[in-house]
């Protein structure tokens, strides 16, 4: 089949570097943008909340699943690094599937990344409401939502250096509140704050040892942690808008390492050294607050819930954003309706606008059918993200094996070893989930509508050209 995008979308062939149909997007991110949004993008409200259930599950011994999961995901950032600086693209691996795997590998990796990024919008916007609802109770939380959801579409509206502008902050915040915590926990650890001594090894290894729920805990530690690193994916869509999109990419999957190391593993490795994992209030406030209120800092637990809603505003924006350039990506390569194809000032402004309105949708299913149909809606993006960092080592080992080598300022280590390795522990971690009733649930939901959008997208590949 012959695709031939909408004019509308100002989209060019791919030149000799392979930069494909997005060169009618601004180009208005910064270097300090991509910079700050690689940082920020790696701390989001999965590791200030939803780490807290992985700790109650695997104990101490949850340093050992972030670290095993962060070495994955910097694999999979090295993949996608190595692709989208040599073939810088909005679409990212979208675009890297359809060349390397088929159109219908494009069309699906594509749409299932934009379903996730839209209901995680929903849930983001609704936990949003939820913090800001509990310091002003007489303002219903649905009111939030249409404040949040209505300002950030407005400001994916306009030029791009405004979403820029917004991560930067937002992620410039969460750094410095990370940083804090680690610097403040480092002293305690150490016995080097004053008034609270060192906690030695006790949390490590009482309270039942270093690996209490035996191996099942471990195992239910390990799919938290996965989950907890999705969100990484948007700096290299992000990057096709940059001034220099190769260098962009470049710069953030050399930093991968090191962030995750740093943010992940280092702060859950402070949290149960100065923690009992058993203590109720890991899992609620939170870990964070946990540890803030043990060393008794004032205000610890408001003072997290700050930096929670930043997070979560911060993901709601990053999401709109990646998910509005997936859909404009999709449409110029013909996998979706032309309608949304139309850019204005370098902006694709009806791509922004059906995704803030999916993602509304999906507010009002949790409101109307909270238990039926926005349930459904969780569990089908439940496991999206293995499938698409599946996507992506599949489309890098075939790209590596024709690419010239002049073409990729970045590369993946020991090629094709550890990719291999990546696929073979997505493929261990989706074994796993069927060992859980719940992560079971949502593996089967997520492998039916794999399977429902690879079946539309060979049935529309197999059709004439219009």
């Amino acid at each position: 089949m012959t695709r031939t995008p909408s004019s509308a979308t100002a989209s060019a062939a791919p030149d000799a570097a392979g930069t494909a149909e997005d060169s009618g997007l601004a180009h208005g991110l910064k270097q300090r943008h991509l910079s700050m949004i690689a940082l920020g993008g790696v701390i989001g409200a999965g590791l200030f909340v939803g780490s807290g259930s992985g700790i109650a599950a695997a104990g101490p011994a949850v340093v050992l699943a972030f670290a095993a999961s962060g070495l994955l995901v910097m694999l999979v950032m090295r993949m996608l690094g190595e692709m989208s600086a040599a073939r810088p693209a909005s679409g990212s691996f979208s675009v890297h599937a359809d060349r390397e795997i088929g159109p219908w590998a494009g069309f699906t990796v594509g749409w299932l990344f934009w379903i996730l990024l839209c209901v995680g919008v929903a849930v983001e916007a609704i936990g949003a409401a939820g913090i800001v609802s509990g310091w002003l109770p007489a303002v219903p939380s649905w009111a939030w939502v249409a404040v949040f959801m209505a300002f950030f579409c407005l400001t994916n509206l306009a030029a791009v250096r405004n979403f820029g502008e917004f991560e930067f902050w937002f992620a410039a915040i969460k750094v410095l509140a990370i940083s804090a915590f680690l610097v403040i926990g480092v002293l305690a650890v150490l016995g080097l704050l004053p008034g609270t001594p060192s906690p030695g090894a006790g949390n490590l290894t009482g309270h039942h040892g270093f690996l209490p729920n035996g191996a099942s805990g471990l195992v239910t530690g390990l799919l938290a942690s996965v989950f907890a690193y999705g969100g990484l994916e948007t700096v290299t869509i992000a990057a096709a808008e940059s001034e220099n999109p190769r260098r962009s990419v470049a710069v953030a999957v050399r930093t991968a390492m090191w962030r995750i190391a740093l943010f992940y593993v280092g702060s859950m490795a402070v949290i149960v050294t100065l923690v009992p994992w058993d203590d109720p209030s890991v899992v609620r406030p939170g870990p964070y607050v946990a540890v803030l209120g043990t060393l008794g800092i004032p205000g610890a637990a408001q003072l997290m819930n700050v930096v929670v809603l930043i997070a979560l505003l911060s993901a709601m924006n990053a999401n709109i954003y990646g998910s509005s350039r997936m859909v404009h990506s999709l449409v110029a390569r013909g996998h979706g309706p032309r309608a949304l194809a139309r850019l204005s000032g370098g902006v694709p402004r009806r791509a922004v606008l059906a995704s803030c309105a999916f993602g509304f949708l999906a507010v009002l299913l949790s409101y109307w059918w909270p238990e039926t149909v926005f349930s459904w809606l969780l569990n089908m993006v439940g496991a999206a993200v293995l499938v698409v960092w599946a996507f992506i080592a599949v489309a890098q080992l075939r790209m590596r094996r024709h690419l010239p080598a002049a073409q990729l300022p970045v590369r993946m280590w020991a090629f094709p070893y550890l990719t291999y390795a990546a696929l073979a522990a997505m493929g261990f971690v989706l074994v796993l989930m069927t060992l859980d009733s719940a992560n079971r649930i949502q593996l089967y939901f997520t492998a039916g509508l794999t399977v429902a959008l690879a079946a539309l997208g060979l049935l529309k590949n197999r059709r004439p050209a219009s």
